[in-house]
């Protein structure tokens, strides 16, 4: 079956039970937006529309080295929809200021705000149907499942993992994004309504506000420890050359643009490292480098391991780098066992808490502020004194009131108990 909405296309007919598939936008495809021109024209109608703005963003990831957006969706009625190129319009700054009285909808905000941020769209305020659902209990809060599940119809998502700086873009892939922000605004309705019967809207706008003020991640630690296999090694030095040969990988995909996978996939770092080869010929035998592309910069991967191979011993890297949190969780029996067991009391209260409010456990507070509280808890863990630590550690004013109290109760350890002579 096709679509019920006004306009849609209706090419065939099944049974009432089939979700409804989205074929195409209701007023067609509009032109791909890529000049001055054709914006100016575009801002102009959405300051004239009236109600919420759906908008998305099409990356590259895995693909590009960068996040940056290569197409921005918008629609809003009495506006229609709108398909803008940032590469040949990279300043959307005058879109964002004629919708700066106007909620923004998204879906999984936290994805897209940064990339349309450096378009100069900032939102100024949002609604993340994504969000919505968790927190409203949805089992599956995939775009495409919450559409089939709340409105009936079916989007086709053939293209989410497509490479969107292909240019020109193909009209199938058009017509998906298009389709992305068809129906957004229903969606959101739907999900406001079910989030207010559930006495939940107000926490929800507390986790879009948090959603949209939260800082631009801090750059990674020693992102080279994150290669896929890594853990397989087991010296300091077979960890300077996965070090060696990440940065070389990143120096040259950061150069190119090109998503360092393409370049050298991370199962060709560890092959290498584990290898040890003495030449470049040695290197190239190993099957992981029989790419054209791999071979032809096989003297760059050759001389990252060899700097490797080169260094004194206090300039390799420690096998397991310093941080400023809990260890993980697996390790915390080893590490302190009355911790363990203080982590499992509270994380048993988290659970039922968030299954009593119908939501996953980590969006009524988060994992992170959990470790931190039973890995090292207040001295004196009163309600209050707790709240604080959650709060410090991130966690929301609902949230705080919602967990604050349980919490403080598991939190003090049963007294040690003394065998008898």
């Amino acid at each position: 079956m096709t679509t019920t909405l006004p306009g849609h296309q209706d090419e065939t007919s099944g049974t009432p039970d089939e979700p409804e598939l989205l074929l195409a936008p209701r007023e067609g495809v509009p032109p791909v937006v890529d000049d001055a021109a054709a914006l100016a024209e575009v801002v102009d109608r959405f300051a004239a529309g009236i109600g919420p703005v759906a908008v998305d963003a099409e990356r590259a990831s895995g693909y590009r080295y960068s996040q940056r957006a290569y197409l921005v969706q918008l629609r809003r009625a009495g506006a229609g929809t709108a398909l803008i190129d940032p590469i040949g319009c990279p300043d959307l700054s005058s879109l964002a200021e004629v919708l700066q009285d106007d909620e923004w909808v998204l879906h999984a905000a936290s994805q897209d705000l940064s990339c349309l941020a450096e378009v100069g769209m900032v939102p100024p305020r949002i609604f993340d149907t994504e969000l919505g659902g968790r927190l409203a209990g949805y089992e599956r809060v995939g775009l495409g499942a919450m559409v089939e599940n709340l409105l009936g119809l079916r989007l086709e998502k053939g293209h989410s993992a497509a490479d969107w700086s292909t240019r020109p873009l193909p009209e199938s892939w058009l017509v998906y994004a298009a389709l992305d922000v068809e129906v957004l605004v229903e969606l959101r309705d739907l999900i406001e309504a079910e989030l207010s019967t559930q006495g939940k809207l107000a926490w929800a706008h507390e986790e879009f506000e948090a959603t949209l003020r939260a800082p631009a991640a801090a750059p990674r630690t020693d992102p080279w420890r994150r290669t896929s296999g890594i853990h397989r090694l087991r010296t300091r030095r077979q960890l300077a050359g996965v070090r060696a040969m990440w940065e070389a990988r990143d120096a040259m995909a950061r150069r190119r643009d090109t998503a360092p996978g393409r370049i050298l996939p991370d199962a060709a770092i560890v092959s290498a490292v584990t290898a040890a080869p003495t030449s470049p010929g040695e290197l190239l035998e190993l099957p992981v480098f029989g790419g054209r592309a791999t071979r032809r910069h096989v003297d760059t991967w050759f001389s990252a391991l060899a700097s490797a191979a080169q260094l004194p011993e206090d300039e390799l890297p420690l096998p397991v780098p310093a941080g400023d949190g809990p260890p993980p969780p697996n390790r915390w029996a080893e590490r302190d066992p009355v911790a363990a067991k203080r982590l499992a009391r509270v994380r048993a209260v988290v659970s039922a808490l968030a299954e009593q409010h119908t939501m996953p456990p980590e969006n009524l507070v988060q994992p992170d502020a959990v470790r931190r509280l039973a890995w090292q808890p207040p001295a004196e863990p009163s309600v209050a004194a707790v709240g604080e630590a959650l709060a410090r550690a991130g966690a929301r004013a609902w949230q705080v009131e919602l967990v604050a109290g349980p919490l403080a109760e598991v939190l003090p350890d049963p007294p040690a108990q003394v065998s008898e002579p």
